[in-house]
């Protein structure tokens, strides 16, 4: 196998603007002609993203949101409303002519999702690709429940996928901060959403900290996907943009309400 010479960024756990702004920066520096990178990191506090499509208020109860002292932030990315509490997010980032980067989108969300496979895999726990661009864990029932959902975006000539790793499930508190169609469907909704998602927690029966789980997710990629590693951190430039990027754009009313 071919190596890929990509640089590894473990960032920890930041609020939900700087690293939706880190993503970007980072994104503009691959545009630059950066080497690709593969971020590994969390979030503190706990946030709430929606994707780029999506009207803010019809997704998240903001007055929940702000009980809790959740972040609420935009992505650049699709998708889904996501509750980001405890987890490992990831971002990949490269030019969208990188071999790794796929002709089609199906193609460079199994190709990059394989990183995740392999993660899951030195945790002990088997995950197959499922959909589009969904990650499940096989059960008894001869179906399989999520633990994992990816989103990505190309601009710049650069790819961008980010996505979760589910270390716990916090369905009940996701189901306080999304707005769901009707009241009186909500507890249905929680036990399908249980039936259907799981996470480390669950399949192994103990807590996985942060830094066990950015190890082996670190090491998965570099092994399904033939990465060469130089781990560093964001670049001067890169956090000062992060951070520009973070106050002006993420936080911004114009950009959170954005139709």
């Amino acid at each position: 196998m071919d190596k890929h010479r990509f640089r590894l960024l473990t960032t920890a756990f930041h609020n939900g603007y700087y690293n939706m702004g880190l993503d970007e920066a980072l994104l503009e520096s691959a545009a630059s002609g950066s080497p690709p990178v593969l971020r590994l990191y969390g979030w503190s506090p706990p946030a709430v993203s929606v994707g780029y499509f999506q009207g803010l208020t019809e997704e998240v109860d903001l007055d929940s949101a702000k009980r809790f002292g959740f972040d609420v932030v935009r992505r650049i990315s699709g998708g889904g409303a996501v509750l980001h509490r405890s987890e490992l997010t990831y971002s990949v980032i490269m030019k969208t002519d990188h071999p790794l980067a796929g002709k089609e989108l199906e193609d460079s969300y199994r190709t990059l999702c394989a990183g995740l496979i392999g993660g899951l895999e030195v945790l002990g726990v088997e995950a197959v690709f499922s959909g589009i661009n969904d990650i499940l864990v096989p059960d008894s029932s001869g179906g399989g429940k999520k633990i994992s959902g990816n989103a990505q975006t190309r601009r710049r000539g650069c790819l961008l996928q980010h996505g979760t790793v589910l270390l716990d499930n916090d369905v009940d508190i996701m189901f306080e901060v999304l707005k769901v169609p009707a009241e009186k469907i909500k507890g249905k909704l929680i036990g399908e959403v249980r039936e259907r998602v799981t996470s480390l927690r669950a399949v192994l029966g103990r807590e996985i900290p942060f830094e066990e789980a950015a190890a082996a997710f670190a090491r998965g990629f570099e092994e399904k996907l033939g990465l060469e590693y130089e781990r560093t951190e964001p670049l001067p430039e890169e956090d000062r943009r992060a951070l520009e990027l973070a106050g002006e754009k993420f936080s911004s009313r114009e950009w959170l309400f954005r139709k």
